[in-house]
Order: C-alpha cells, then sequence, then structure tokens
C-alpha cells in the first residue's frame, strides 16, 4: 500500500528528503519561500508544489488537485515558522504574531484531509505557546488522539544538537502512541559515532568537486582576526580585549550571554543547533574546529544530514536561511518510520 504525505511549510525540501527515505510519497507540498521553493523543486521536481503563501491556499483546492478523498492522505506534515516560539525571540520588544499563528493553519488542512496522522515540528517554546493547546484541543475535536514529545537530533542519529517538539496525531482518540520517539523509527544502522570528525570525514569522500556550496562566508579583516585569535575549542571569551566585540564587553566576563558567539566546533563533540546563520562565527559556534574560517555552507548542510548533492537556490545569505531552518533529513526519516509504525498497527 502506498502511503502519502502532505508537506506544509516545507522548506528546501529537508523534511520529504527524509520522509521519501522512509517510505513514504510525498504527494504535495506548500512553501512561500521563494528560494526555498525554488530549492525545493531543484531536488523534488515530481512533487507538486505550491509556492504561495499557506492562507491563500484553499485546502479542499489541494485535496483536488492532488486527487485525494478525505481519508486518503497517510501523513500531514507541518513544520511552520519557528522563530516566533524559539528561545532567542525572547526579550523582543515586536513579536510576529500574524507569523506565529501560521501554526493553526494545519487545523483546516487537518479538518479537510482527514489525514491518517499528523506530524508538527517546532522548537520546544511552541509546547508553552496558547496555539500548542489550541491545535491540540481542535485535533481531539476531530477525532484524533495526540501526544507532545520533546526530542534531541541526536537521538535520531543527526551530529547536532538540536531540540525540538513534536506534536504526533493519528485519527481515532483511541490510537496508541509511543511512549517515546527516540528508540522508534531508527532503522540500526545508523553510525554510533555522532561527532563532527566523523560528519566531516564523510563529506570529503562525497563532497563532489567543484560544489557551489562549499563556501564559507567571506569575513572582514576585523572578524578574520577575531577567527584566528580563538584556540581549538574556544568561544569568544578566549578573545583578547583589543578584539572583543562592545556589547560583549558591557555584558562582562562573568555572564553567559551570547557564550557561544565566535565559537568553535568541537571536532569529537555533536555540533550546536544549526540556525539561520549557521556559517557566520559572530551568530554562535560555528567556527571550524580547526581552520580559522567559518564552516561552509555544504559543512553546515551535512550537519542537518543533507545528502552531498542536495542542491540549493538563492544567495549565500538565502541558503544559509534555508540550511538553518530545515528539519534535519535523517531526523525527518526516523519520525518517518515512526508514522509508518503506527498506521501499520491502526487500520482507520
Amino acid at each position: 500500500m502506498t502511503r502519502t504525505a502532505l508537506d506544509l511549510y516545507a522548506g528546501a525540501g529537508g523534511a520529504t528528503e527524509g520522509l521519501r527515505s522512509a517510505g513514504f510519497d510525498v504527494v504535495g507540498a506548500i512553501e512561500n519561500d521563494p528560494d526555498a521553493a525554488a530549492s525545493y523543486r531543484l531536488n523534488h521536481p515530481d512533487v507538486r508544489l505550491w509556492d504561495a503563501d499557506i492562507r491563500k491556499v484553499p485546502a479542499s483546492h489541494v485535496l483536488r488537485a492532488l486527487d485525494l478523498k478525505p481519508g486518503d492522505l497517510t501523513l500531514l506534515k507541518a513544520c511552520p515558522p519557528c522563530q516566533g516560539f524559539s528561545s532567542m525571540a525572547e526579550g523582543r520588544v515586536t513579536v510576529n504574531e500574524e507569523q506565529n499563528d501560521l501554526v493553526l493553519h494545519t487545523i483546516r488542512f487537518v479538518r479537510a484531509l482527514r489525514p491518517q496522522s499528523v506530524l508538527l515540528e517546532n522548537v520546544p517554546g511552541l509546547g508553552r505557546d496558547a496555539r500548542a493547546r489550541r491545535l491540540v484541543g481542535a485535533l481531539t475535536d476531530l477525532g484524533y488522539a495526540s501526544k507532545q514529545y520533546k526530542v534531541n537530533a541526536v537521538e535520531f542519529g543527526v551530529p547536532q544538537r538540536r531540540k525540538r517538539l513534536i506534536i504526533l496525531a493519528a485519527r481515532g482518540l483511541r490510537s496508541r502512541l509511543p511512549e517515546s520517539l527516540s528508540s522508534v523509527g531508527l532503522d540500526g544502522d545508523l553510525a554510533p559515532d555522532l561527532s563532527v570528525r566523523t560528519a566531516f570525514q564523510q563529506l570529503a569522500d562525497e563532497l563532489v568537486p567543484g560544489d557551489p556550496l562549499d563556501r564559507s562566508r567571506r569575513l572582514s579583516e576585523t572578524v578574520a582576526r577575531r577567527v584566528e585569535a580563538v584556540p581549538i575549542g574556544g568561544s569568544r571569551f578566549d578573545l583578547p580585549r583589543e578584539l572583543q566585540l562592545d556589547c560583549h564587553v558591557r555584558l562582562g566576563a562573568r555572564s553567559r550571554s551570547a557564550a557561544s558567539s565566535y565559537g568553535r566546533l568541537r571536532l569529537d563533540q555533536p555540533a550546536p543547533t544549526m540556525t539561520t546563520r549557521c556559517t557566520t562565527p559572530a551568530c554562535g559556534s560555528f567556527i571550524h574546529p580547526t581552520e580559522n574560517r567559518g564552516i561552509t555552507l555544504r559543512e553546515a548542510a551535512t550537519l542537518q544530514t543533507f545528502p552531498a548533492t542536495y542542491q540549493f537556490a538563492g544567495g549565500y545569505g538565502a541558503i544559509e536561511r534555508q540550511i538553518g531552518n530545515a528539519v534535519p533529513v535523517r531526523m525527518a526519516k526516523a519520525l518517518g518510520g515512526v508514522v509508518l509504525s503506527l498506521v501499520g498497527q491502526h487500520r482507520p
């Protein structure tokens, strides 16, 4: 039996790549960002893609265009914009509530498509927001059992510490959902060594000559001097006084705010969370472990477990943003395995 999936807020297609590896036929996707949509098409040209604002895409239209009937779809996957729920958003004067409300558009797609299962991925902060309660309440009203899970990407074989909230739902209020996710859906052949060293060694073996993503961010003279001054395993706290940023000086030596700024990746550990500025030294621990440069776009994509041949469209900043926003491919594959196990046990 064909297992179908629809990818909402698809980005550059990381989740689609993982779900297809798990055995899903991803039949449709919606993505508003033009660069991310172009990347999606480069890698998944056979998927019906709506490159439009999801608020303007009628769910009934998607149902007809995909030649589906309510209840046919196996999985509705959603990864709405997470910046408004991120811990890095705390303390901001302005919050884009309209963007945060995008998570609620998942409900109308569930109502129209009646998928067998729903999988939503976001930052843990969403779990503390009233929108999560509204979403779970709506799922219950529509006849779905649901559960929230706090996970870390390393639990799914990703060489990156990336904490996430997963909301998993299955049609039928008596559906039995797993108590945990990390031990379900793994295929048993994942390398136990999830270090940056192993990830980069594998990339070196697979890197395509002339890869346009094999480049790091151009640094100003001052930033280059800071990078050179950071020792292996170090961070901004190791910079001499004359190279420290004024904002860090004002924070004081004991402050742990912006502690990862100008940090080097550690070879024998998983990487930190890849963000939308994941190759920018000032924005986190994104300096190469041993070389005096930020990590390349391809190295960042590797830490998100994209294949070395995965293509991205757009300028440097747009690609960096797409990589940081993506669901790690290997994590999506494992979660897809969870769903397949779930729907295999349950016949609606």
